[in-house]
């Protein structure tokens, strides 16, 4: 076995240095000899070697400028990369490959060009129906920019419009090149095209594309116009009655129409923003000078109308007459008296305690604001309008609650198999607490969780309540879910929601197991042999693998991939002790091995080794022919078949 093996290394390493006395020194470039590069994008140039397994590459430029590149070279192969391209990379390279004391060299020559993007159409501005405009088409960072061809057209134009050449600067020797032109808009424009058109015909480049193209659809707009109103019954309106305006106007895009209501030295009041405003129980501070304003993105027109009615001192709450409000918002109570052009107003509890809030008066209104909302504003509140010697009072109720968040689900740590964890829910700033309902379990839970009740005090009289259990995962608890469900039932407040829901899915962490680390095919080798060192592990969440080398100067991390690392031909400095480390977020657990790499001696060539190999067998050759020889003298006569027949 060992001259068969040996027989066939030395067959191999005669036919290799047979092959490699026979085999040319040979270079070739890429993509192409010559080779057409964006400016701004990237290029790469490679050179690569035949008949030379460790050639020495060298790039330059023909006129050895600078190459405004970066050279990388594996095995036979070189890469020289430009990136971005810029004009210093516009040059012939050259790539010399050297091997021993053969050299041999090729060229490629980088052209440079610039067209990155479609023709870009704006505008001055909108069309707008009759008033110019000024339309450019721009063809950004060309290069040549002498070579570009263009054309702007607008469809259907009978007399063409008279177009302007622009050039800007751009960055280097690029330039933005472009047309103009100007021209009023039509009503026969909407929906035509313009369409601009640049070509770059540079035939002895290879680049695509050599012609762009945009196209845009005119949308000619209409300033809004001959706005109307119409009124129902009529302008003039008798107390408690109602009143429907409605308002109309021509524009494109189709304007909208807000209502507002003139008001002494203010800004208008906004009122509304459809076509028809309709006032139902129309009061005496109703009256007054009504605006319908018409608007789209290119103007407005107006149109004004007169209102009077006459109308009681009365007095409204909003909202009422029973609010709802929640702890920690904001709340807002609007008195609007009526009847009245200037009217006193306040405000008061029932029990004549702080109203515990701002009042803000303007004209026939009061808004009395509440913000935040306190424990302090849970009361009856009244409004008050005095006007001369009438008076007018109405009340409403402010009812507290706090229930403003879901619950919250907490855990002591992360789920490990195997390890105890307290979980708690609680549900924050509850109010009333003693109204609160609370269950919590677990998902598929045969043997239900003791729950442990706890209350941690907030702001004020709030209270943060909740249950709390302590469980061990287990592999069943994965992808189970947590289920924390509140209620607050008070069936006399009107608030929403009542109820909270709150699921979290378990996420069960497994610590590293069954780690293992191997060297194949083994972990004594010799020098120059291929070894595979592999790290694996069975966990939940999949592990990191972080393959070390310790050294005297320290832990070297290793890169495998996908827990495999490769050694292609081992070195005696490769030998020593290999950990591994599996962790995840359950935990860690570390495998090492100890990789033997044996010296093969340097004066023990593989040519030396098959002779000895072969005298190995010669020998033994040789007795066996004399011993046959002698044989066949005892027969008077020898012969070499016969002698191995008698063998069989």
């Amino acid at each position: 076995m060992c001259g068969q093996k040996l027989g066939t290394v030395l067959a191999t390493n005669l036919l290799w240095m047979v092959f490699a006395a026979s085999e040319d020194l040979k270079i070739e470039v890429g993509p192409s000899s010559r080779v057409a590069a964006h400016i701004g994008g990237s290029i790469k140039l490679t050179c690569t070697v035949t008949g030379c397994e460790a050639p020495t590459f060298s790039w330059r430029t023909q006129i050895d400028s600078p190459l405004g590149a970066k050279m990388h070279t594996q095995g036979t192969k070189s890469t020289l990369t430009m990136d971005p391209v810029g004009f210093e990379n516009e040059h012939s390279y050259l790539c010399m490959a050297a091997c021993g004391s053969k050299k041999v060299e090729r060229g490629i020559l980088v052209e440079l060009y610039s067209f990155p993007r479609d023709p870009e159409i704006e505008m001055s501005g909108p069309l707008i129906l009759g008033s110019p405009v000024t339309v450019t088409c721009k063809v950004p960072k060309v290069y040549p920019s002498e070579r570009l061809e263009m054309e702007f057209w607008k469809e259907g134009s009978h007399h063409p419009e008279k177009l302007h050449e622009i050039v800007e600067d751009a960055e280097g020797n690029l330039e933005t090149k472009g047309l103009k032109m100007v021209f009023t808009p039509t009503m026969e424009d909407m929906g035509k095209s313009l369409t601009c058109e640049a070509k770059l015909p540079m035939d002895e480049l290879e680049f695509e594309p050599k012609e762009r193209r945009t196209t845009q659809i005119l949308q000619v707009n209409i300033v809004p116009k001959n706005t109307i109103i119409s009124i129902t019954p009529s302008n003039t309106v008798q107390e408690g009655d109602s009143v429907t305006m409605t308002c109309s106007s021509e524009g494109l895009p189709p304007p909208q129409i807000f209502w507002s209501k003139k008001r002494d030295s203010e800004d208008p009041l906004p009122l509304s923003e459809n076509a028809t405003l309709t006032l139902v129980g129309m009061r005496k501070e109703d009256s007054g000078t009504y605006v319908c304003e018409a608007k789209n993105q290119f103007g407005k027109s107006r149109k004004e109308v007169e209102v009077t009615v006459v109308k009681p001192l009365t007095v409204e709450i909003s909202p009422g007459p029973k609010i709802v409000a929640q702890i920690g918002d904001s709340l807002a109570l609007t008195c609007t008296t009526v009847g009245c052009e200037a009217p006193f107003i306040s405000w008061r509890t029932q029990i004549d305690s702080p109203i515990a809030g701002k009042a803000h008066n303007e004209g026939t209104k009061s808004t009395l604001i509440m913000n935040p909302v306190g424990l302090k504003n849970d009361h009856f509140y009244l409004c008050t309008a005095s006007c001369g010697d009438k008076k007018v009072e109405k009340g409403v109720q402010v009812e507290l609650y706090s229930f403003p968040r879901d619950p919250e689900i907490e855990m002591s740590g992360p789920l490990i198999l195997g390890s105890p964890v307290t979980v708690t829910c609680k549900v924050p700033k509850v109010y009333p607490s003693e109204r609160l309902e609370m269950e919590f379990w677990k998902e598929g839970s045969h043997h239900p969780v003791e729950l442990h009740e706890i209350v941690e005090k907030a702001e004020g009289n709030l209270e943060t309540k909740g249950l709390k259990m302590v469980f061990t995962p287990t592999m069943e608890d994965m992808g189970k879910s947590l289920t924390c469900e509140a209620k607050l039932p008070i069936d006399e407040m009107e608030f929403e929601p009542k109820e909270r829901r709150t699921t979290q899915i378990l996420q069960v962490k497994v610590p590293p197991k069954d780690t293992r680390l191997l060297a194949f095919p083994s972990d004594s080798v010799k020098e120059g042999d291929a070894v595979t060192i592999s790290c694996t592990s069975a966990d939940i969440p999949k592990s990191q693998i972080i393959l070390r080398k310790k050294t005297e100067m320290g832990d070297r991390e290793l890169e495998p991939t996908d827990g495999i690392y490769n050694i292609h031909a081992a070195q005696l400095e490769d030998a020593g002790l290999y950990e591994c480390e599996s962790k995840n977020e359950g935990g860690s657990e570390v495998r090492s091995l100890i990789l033997d790499v044996k010296e093969i001696p340097k004066y023990f060539s593989p040519q030396l080794l098959a002779l000895y190999c072969l005298s190995s067998l010669v020998i033994p050759a040789v007795g066996m022919v004399i011993y046959f020889a002698r044989k066949a003298n005892h027969k008077g006569s020898y012969s070499l078949v016969d002698a191995l027949k008698s063998k069989v």
